[in-house]
């Protein structure tokens, strides 16, 4: 009988450098592809050592040698219990320095203004706003009553979606259960202190980590990631300028 090695964290730090032949490399990638929460961070790790030699190899030569060891030092010295925070912060910078929207295309039924010209919003944002717009109206349908009973676990069991812990002060005014493209979805209807917002959720049927990003729809604002194999999508009808800092305090839980 064969012996398996299980992957331990020793792996996981070869991996990242470079260090693994090709049968321990599938090994580990095979592990990875069954544990998202472990993938995030390993993809998270090989993202900041990468910008880090980036880093030095751009320094110029005349650099104090003191200052390129101590890069060198950090670049060794990573662990995954500061890698998520790394990664948090690069995260907040790059939301500061999105500035504007540089194309409009057309998304079948709606006009969106994207981060990116050439990678159009995935279709699943598309099923985030329809679901949003199907709870608009039936709140104004009288005789439609609301699911104000909400229990995470409960939507885990039957769907497969892990949702994101909720801020204190946010609360549940409709929890829904919708079909899509890929499957059931869950849409939320939330009161974040006072302005509405809408939490969507589905497994897309593929495997990535995305970090937050903006799109805006026919005046309806979009915030979207994916952790594993589900997506989220947080909704805001008209100005939203906390809309992304939200989303990114969201994602965060799903760690």
């Amino acid at each position: 009988m064969t012996t398996i090695d299980p992957v331990i964290d020793a792996d996981l730090d070869a991996y990242v450098d470079g260090e693994l032949d090709v049968a321990r490399r599938i090994a580990v990638e095979s592990y990875l592809s069954d544990h998202p929460v472990t993938a995030a961070k390993v993809m998270a790790d090989l993202s900041i050592r990468g910008e880090l030699r980036l880093a030095l190899a751009a320094e110029p030569l005349a650099g104090r040698p003191e200052t390129r060891e101590a890069a060198r030092r950090l670049e060794r010295g990573l662990a995954y219990n500061r890698v998520l925070n790394s990664l948090q912060r690069i995260a907040a910078v790059a939301v500061l320095i999105a500035a504007g929207w540089v194309a409009h295309t057309s998304f079948g039924a709606f006009t969106a203004t994207e981060v990116s010209a050439s990678v159009p919003p995935p279709v699943f944002v598309e099923d985030a706003v329809r679901a949003y717009r199907t709870t608009e109206t039936r709140g104004r349908v009288a005789s439609q009553q609301k699911a104000t009973t909400y229990n995470a676990d409960d939507i885990r069991a039957a769907t497969a979606i892990v949702m994101p812990a909720l801020p204190g002060g946010w609360s549940v005014s409709d929890a829904e259960i919708y079909p899509s493209d890929y499957g059931p979805s869950v849409e939320l209807s939330v009161d974040a202190r006072g302005e509405r917002l809408s939490l969507f959720a589905v497994r897309p049927g593929s495997f990535s980590v995305q970090k937050v990003s903006h799109v805006a729809l026919d005046g309806i604002q979009a915030a979207y990631w994916q952790i594993g194999e589900v997506a989220y999508v947080l909704i805001a009808n008209g100005k939203a300028e906390n809309l992304d800092g939200e989303a990114e305090q969201l994602s965060r839980t799903l760690y």
